[in-house]
């Protein structure tokens, strides 16, 4: 009857006009544009007028369109639903469905009602993200060349209310930034996270079960929601983002795509622009807009952002160079000795570095920035030998003349004045090792030598004080020295043991 007046309508079946109003209008509510072989009378009665079926049987009857949109709320089930059902009935004195008819009949309106309105996920619990397919440009003011944008999309498919950016690469870094932007946007955080399986996400599938880049997983476990993967070649997984694509791809990518940009800033204020009004315009099968069940339906159901933006990490492997350094961006940064030519882990943030050896954090340094080739260097990672090079200054040879007496302080205080930095500390090393034979009262007393007998003391002089201080001290007697062995090694026998053997 397309085409016919309602009057018309009203006088061929013998209904009043505002019966025939009525139902059209039910009809419209449910979707239904128009007939097909399938929608019986049958069909259509039960479809547009459920109460009337419990009605006639004497079953309190159930409104399955308040039961549907109820279930798509957070922590709804359909048990909860039937009880408050069945409450409601033998308050009112009638009789209630039995649970399992219930779930039946609910299966039997869903399966129908989802011919014209899929089932909705449940508001605050997936954000969809991924890279769209197609990309906008932007042109070298210089040689005209044209640079690729990569258009990151983020999709909430409740509402789905969008967030749509775009980015010059698409790296670990702008990949984690775009998450950050989008989650903003929104002003809070779903339960679940769901991307592609990117190589900026997902390192590779393990026997079905995806491994998070460290770098992403450390964001979700900010934010306090889980990454989980969609399965490899799996859309469906994904299917409001993938819809999100191919919508944001006609409406944003292909209305840009001939405007010349020459600023990431200009072109990303356009996508603004556009994005803005995709989630403003009224949906066409359904009341309100993006934005309005947005805010109204899901937003209230997100968890709350952190009160501290997150900061971007960034994870490399480096091999420990021999001077037990790494280097990262042509700075060098030390870890313990130990692990020279080890695998280490390194987690960058804009301004700290850590150092992990099998999940154990063995250093960390400020990030060096300036000029390139700097050395951030702890005296803890260094070898003994190396240390002992680095406490090898004047200062510290200064410190340790005092300790001797005032005229080690003269002897080295005149090295350090009568020399070139290098040459005198070459000086003081060897002086060092020499002192380590004497005890300090021998070596002040030649040194005070030294610098009585000589105005230009040199050390190979303070060597022969010394040899001929060493030569005053009496050698032991060789009859004292066979004492001593004899006592110390007791399975030495002397002289005195076989002359008493021989007198027996």
């Amino acid at each position: 009857m397309e085409g016919m007046s309602q009057r018309t309508i009203s006088a061929s079946t013998g209904h009043s006009r505002n019966t025939v109003s009525s139902v059209i209008n039910t009809a419209k509510e449910r979707g239904i544009q128009s007939l097909n072989d399938t929608m019986t009378d049958a069909w259509l009665n039960d479809f547009l007028f459920p109460e009337k079926q419990a009605i006639e049987k004497g079953y309190y009857p159930v409104d399955w369109e308040k039961v549907h949109k109820e279930l798509q709320k957070k922590n709804i089930t359909l048990k909860l639903l039937h009880l408050e059902y069945a409450t409601e009935a033998r308050e009112g004195k009638k009789i209630p469905y039995a649970y399992r008819t219930f779930t039946e009949k609910y299966g039997h309106y869903a399966k129908k009602y989802k011919t014209t309105m899929p089932i909705r996920r449940k508001p605050g619990e997936i954000m969809e993200v991924d890279w769209a397919g197609s990309t906008l440009s932007l042109q070298d003011r210089v040689t005209g060349e044209k640079i690729p944008v990569y258009v990151f999309i983020a999709t909430l498919p409740y509402s789905q209310y969008s967030y749509v950016e775009g980015f010059l690469d698409m790296k670990s870094q702008n990949w984690l930034t775009a998450h950050i932007h989008a989650l903003e946007y929104f002003g809070g955080v779903p339960e679940t996270m769901v991307p592609d399986n990117l190589k900026t996400g997902v390192t590779k599938p393990l026997r079905g079960e995806p491994i998070l880049q460290e770098a992403y997983r450390e964001l979700a476990d900010f934010y306090h929601t889980v990454i989980v993967p969609s399965r490899v070649r799996k859309p469906k997984d994904k299917a409001s983002v993938e819809g999100t694509v191919g919508y944001i791809s006609r409406q944003i990518i292909a209305a840009l795509r001939n405007y010349p940009f020459f600023h990431l800033e200009d072109l990303n204020h356009h996508i603004s622009d556009k994005l803005k009004e995709i989630n403003t315009t009224a949906f066409q099968k359904r009341p309100g807009s993006r934005k309005e069940v947005f805010e109204k339906e899901e937003k209230p159901y997100l968890r709350p952002l952190p009160h501290t933006r997150y900061k971007l990490t960034e994870w490399k492997t480096a091999k420990v160079q021999p001077n037990y350094h790494i280097q990262i961006d042509y700075m060098y940064y030390s870890v313990p000795y130990e692990y020279v030519r080890e695998q280490v882990e390194i987690r960058l943030t804009p301004d700290l570095l850590e150092f992990y050896f099998k999940d154990v954090r063995i250093a960390s340094h400020k990030r060096l920035k300036g000029d390139i080739g700097q050395y951030s260097t702890s005296v803890e990672h260094m070898p003994d030998h190396h240390r002992l090079y680095l406490d090898h200054n004047p200062e510290n040879n200064r410190v340790w003349s005092k300790t001797i007496g005032p005229s080690m302080e003269k002897f080295v205080s005149f090295m350090l004045e009568q020399n070139p930095e290098k040459k005198a500390l070459s000086i003081l090393s060897a002086l060092r090792n020499i002192a380590e034979k004497y005890d300090p009262i021998t070596l002040e007393k030649s040194v005070d030598t030294l610098l009585t007998i000589s105005s230009n003391p040199t050390l190979s002089v303070l060597k022969s004080i010394l040899d001929r201080q060493n030569k005053r001290i009496p050698p032991e007697s060789s009859t004292e020295k066979s004492k001593s062995m004899a006592n110390d090694y007791g399975f030495v026998r002397g002289a005195a043991y076989f002359g008493k053997e021989r007198s027996k």
